[in-house]
């Protein structure tokens, strides 16, 4: 297998971008949820509009990995709007990080990891953040081992349930 590359997405990757969100996150998430929930909430989050809007914004960048001709992966940055007192306009975060289970564990996370923060820090070290599932163990100590500390909770949404997630901060 080729080591899988990574790319910024430009508006003609809505699609795509759409696609591997939502297969991921359901690869990832699907079995938490309700198939009702998690219909409603991928029929948002991963709407090809919403994917549109995301790769028209000029404050955001995303980042798409691909092997053997196919999207299996991407990343999603931006301004924060992590619900923390602390947040401000001047803050980063990294909203999406996914990479299909069959891809994983080759050091490309890493990579599209490194190239997120990177993109976040441009300009210079400033505050960022993330927002992490409670159970999600291994992101905590990567993030951790990054130099992220937990700063707060909120709930995530996905249709009619709610789910505990930490909000992280380095900076």
């Amino acid at each position: 297998m080729t080591t899988p590359t990574i790319r910024r997405a430009t508006p003609a990757d809505a699609e795509a971008l759409s696609r591997i969100g939502a297969e991921t996150f359901s690869e990832t998430f699907g079995h938490l949820y309700p198939p009702q929930d998690l219909a409603t909430f991928l029929e948002t989050a991963y709407a090809v509009e919403t994917s549109r809007r995301d790769l028209a914004d000029p404050d955001k960048a995303v980042w798409l990995v691909e092997a053997g001709g196919a999207v299996v992966g991407h990343a999603l940055a931006g301004p924060c709007d992590l619900p923390h007192d602390e947040v401000t306009t001047t803050c980063g975060e990294l909203k999406r990080l996914y990479i299909l289970k069959a891809f994983q564990g080759g050091g490309t996370g890493s990579r599209l990891l490194a190239e997120t923060l990177a993109w976040l820090e441009r300009d210079g070290p400033r505050r960022l953040w993330i927002g992490v599932w409670s159970e999600n163990f291994g992101a905590q100590r990567l993030y951790g081992r990054l130099g992220f500390e937990k700063v707060g909770e909120y709930h995530f949404i996905v249709g009619e349930t709610r789910d505990r997630e930490f909000i992280l901060r380095r900076g």
